[in-house]
């Protein structure tokens, strides 16, 4: 199996996937993890969150896809626009709207057209007038600058190719003084590429993670502040399962070291207007603006 794949190929695998989990149930969707590819059912319990107990939570938009509660841990208050990235069919955000009120707006993007439709539908039967569903790219996101107040995802980034543009796009809609809160797989070391193999086998969600310091390096580099892990929660595969991929020596590896891959819910903020350089800077070490605020610019990227 060849775990190399083009950004348009992943991008297409996951709309793909995704296209055909919108027309399924729940309880079909259990073994398909969060929608990068088939997997054991007995991840389903593992990757997702109990949700039921949650305000404004929907059963019909429950598709068992996430690997969070990002909406627990984002501090939604009455009034608030929020943004929900890779909506699905509309569970995070109808409970986000339950957050924010009647007074408050919520905006979910999909870039699957049948997860539109089927969030659309759900919207329309709960009689929400103030959720929206927006069909967009997260590298590209349609909607205005500084728009809105929290953004959450859960268990979607990770499939995003390009986490620099996904994350600047998020800075670029939050206000000044707004955050986010995204629950997401990433790795907490380097995975032998038959450990890869077996792990995107079973649970698809890996398919896309970055290494923990890389997914937090990029944030930092974003623009955010105040960035911390909320919670973390460990994925496992059983034995049984890894010895159909890996030899005796390997598995015997992973039951000593761990998998390398876990779920884990950021948080940050957007305290500053935009992240920027100053004129004719150069990217070979930190620059600082006029404010004296620090932008970003660690060496080698290329906010400048």
């Amino acid at each position: 199996m060849d775990t190399v794949k083009t950004a348009e190929q992943l991008k297409e695998n996951v709309r793909n996937t995704y296209a055909e989990i919108a027309s399924q149930s729940k309880e079909a969707n259990a073994a398909s993890c969060c929608g990068a590819g088939g997997c054991s059912t007995e991840v389903y319990n593992i990757m997702s969150e109990e949700y039921a107990g949650l305000k404004g939570y929907t059963s019909d938009a429950d598709l068992g896809l996430g690997c969070g509660l990002p909406t627990e841990t984002a501090g939604i208050k009455p009034g608030n626009t929020v943004l929900d990235l890779g909506s699905g069919a509309g569970n995070d955000a109808f409970v986000a709207r339950a957050a924010t009120g009647a007074d408050g707006r919520v905006i979910g993007v999909d870039f699957t057209p049948e997860m539109i439709a089927k969030a659309k539908a759900n919207a329309v039967k709960l009689g929400f007038a103030n959720v929206e569903f927006r069909q967009g790219d997260i590298e590209a996101l349609p909607l205005s600058a500084d728009m809105v107040d929290v953004v959450v995802s859960n268990c979607v980034l990770n499939l995003v190719p390009d986490k620099k543009k996904a994350f600047a796009e998020m800075h670029r809609v939050l206000r000044k003084g707004g955050h986010f809160s995204v629950s997401d797989i990433v790795l907490t070391r380097e995975l032998p590429n038959e450990l890869r193999q077996a792990a995107e086998l079973y649970a698809g969600c890996v398919t896309g993670a970055s290494q923990e310091a890389d997914y937090m390096r990029i944030i930092a580099e974003a623009g955010f502040t105040n960035v911390k892990v909320l919670k973390r929660k460990a994925i496992t595969i059983p034995g049984d399962i890894l010895s159909r991929y890996l030899s005796d020596e390997a598995v015997a590896n992973v039951k000593k070291e761990g998998l390398g891959v876990e779920s884990i819910t950021v948080y940050g903020e957007k305290t500053t207007e935009t992240k920027c350089c100053e004129p004719n800077a150069t990217n070979t070490e930190k620059v600082v603006i006029a404010t004296g605020e620090d932008c970003g610019c660690g060496i080698g990227s290329s906010c400048c």
